[in-house]
């Protein structure tokens, strides 16, 4: 498996578990990430980034598929 290829899979797994932590936010008003990670403030916050930059990495994919 190719670099891009690699960095594109964690990309959507992380984008997948953001948007399956906001359903549980939504419907249950419970932050999984802040469950897990509360006890570091610091951790918290770098995951919500980290998410954060795959979603604009799946609307460059997005944009790049869509220019073909």
């Amino acid at each position: 498996m190719a670099g891009k290829e690699i960095l594109d899979l964690i990309a959507k797994i992380l984008v997948i578990v953001g948007g399956l932590n906001w359903l549980l936010v939504g419907a249950f008003s419970f932050d999984l990430v802040q469950a897990l990670f509360g006890f570091m403030p610091v951790l918290v916050k770098t995951v919500y980034i980290i998410v954060g930059i795959c979603a604009l990495y799946m609307i460059y994919l997005l944009y790049e598929e869509m220019g073909k």
